[in-house]
């Protein structure tokens, strides 16, 4: 019985842990704060800069874009024979920041 209580405690003692949540959790991550500036009207949506820029970047592969909330900047990744490209967006005005070659 002693074996049994030790284990009803031992699982009651994990259960907050297992429960808590990360802070970020709620945030919802890059994709949450890029949701939240487009309802806000701050920023373009990633559609709209990837029409411009994509025609830009003939014979590149396009892997995706990613978003920087704090400096409301899209990168754009592209890949070229084994080498990858980078294209920064202001997400509020779609003006071209910066590219690597």
């Amino acid at each position: 019985m002693n074996r049994i209580a030790s284990l009803l405690l031992a699982a009651l003692a994990v259960l907050p842990a297992l429960s808590a949540t990360p802070a970020n959790a709620n945030s919802g991550g890059e994709q949450g704060e890029l949701r939240r500036d487009r309802r806000a009207g701050n920023i373009l949506p990633p559609r709209e800069i990837e029409q411009d820029i994509l025609p830009r970047m003939a014979g590149m592969q396009y892997l995706g874009p990613e978003y920087d909330p704090s400096a409301m900047v899209y990168r754009l990744k592209f890949i070229k024979n084994g080498k990858v490209y980078f294209v920064d967006v202001d997400a509020r005005t779609g003006r071209v920041i910066s590219q690597s070659r």
